[in-house]
């Protein structure tokens, strides 16, 4: 195996994707001529959306009388989409404006046809992707000026995560509904993807983790199952929050990026150039 290893934690289909366009990047850029580093998927939470009909008529009747819409990630957008199998404006006598916290989300909805419809559908964002997180989108609302009292929101979330959006809007007066439209099952200890990780040398790893419950679970199996110490290994993480969850799982140094994969890769290059 390659002196260097990068693993990238993210659920399947997200990680083909990264990998991807990371070893263009790697290969182009020529800062790894002597030896290529093994790039490994270890999908640490895989992204099951919920499929049940009762489920897709109360998103449906929810969505009547909403005066907005937030999404909080790619996975909440495609597992809604997938639930009701209709256009975004067909669900409303108005067309209802919709939230996203990053680029990522953005994309998503505009490969579902929404924000780019002859009348288009209104999408906030944050506008530096710096912020691209709950605060940030929540900065962006404010700038809105509404009268959250006589609003109605929508949250649509996995299992579990933060609830720090859906307090704030409560705590300004909105009517919030948290709707959780997908599960995260963590990798298996027994899962074959272990094997590579077992084996690697950890001092010369760096581990993308772009999902705080990822982070921790991982430290959960590190402590229990695996030998090695993170201590010598690097993180790469496009928020602070993930980056806190890194430190407290015992990586010894953990670099914090800008969100985006533009930028996870632009810092992937730059730790190749250093190792």
């Amino acid at each position: 195996m390659s002196t260097k290893t990068i693993v990238i934690t993210r659920p399947s289909g997200q990680a083909r994707q990264l990998i991807e366009v990371l070893t263009q990047a790697i290969e182009k850029s020529g800062v790894a001529q002597r030896s290529l580093p093994e790039i490994l998927s270890l999908p640490l939470l895989t992204i099951i959306p919920k499929d049940d009909e009762q489920l897709a008529d109360h998103i449906a009747s929810s969505l009547k009388d909403a005066d907005l819409a937030i999404f909080v990630s790619p996975n909440a957008i495609e597992s809604v989409m997938r639930l009701l199998e209709r256009d975004w404006q067909d669900f409303s006598k108005k067309v209802i404006p919709i939230g996203v916290m990053g680029g990522s989300s953005a994309l998503a909805l505009k490969n579902h046809g929404i924000g780019v419809e002859d009348n288009p559908t209104p999408v906030f964002m944050p506008r530096n992707n710096e912020q691209w997180d709950s605060e940030g989108l929540w900065a962006e609302l404010q700038e809105l000026k509404w009268d959250w009292p006589t609003k109605k929101i929508i949250i649509f979330k996995g299992e579990g995560g933060r609830d720090w959006l859906a307090d704030t809007l409560k705590q300004a007066g909105a009517t919030v509904e948290a709707i959780s439209t997908y599960t995260r099952v963590p990798l298996s200890i027994d899962n074959p993807a272990w094997h590579a990780i077992k084996e690697m040398d950890f001092s010369k790893s760096l581990w993308v983790l772009t999902s705080s419950e990822a982070a921790r679970y991982l430290g959960s199996i590190t402590k229990e199952q695996l030998t090695q110490s993170l201590q010598s290994a690097a993180a790469l993480c496009p928020h602070h929050n993930i980056a806190d969850a890194a430190r407290a799982i015992g990586f010894g140094d953990v670099f914090t990026t800008e969100s985006g994969d533009t930028a996870l890769i632009k810092a992937t290059l730059a730790w190749l150039t250093i190792q």
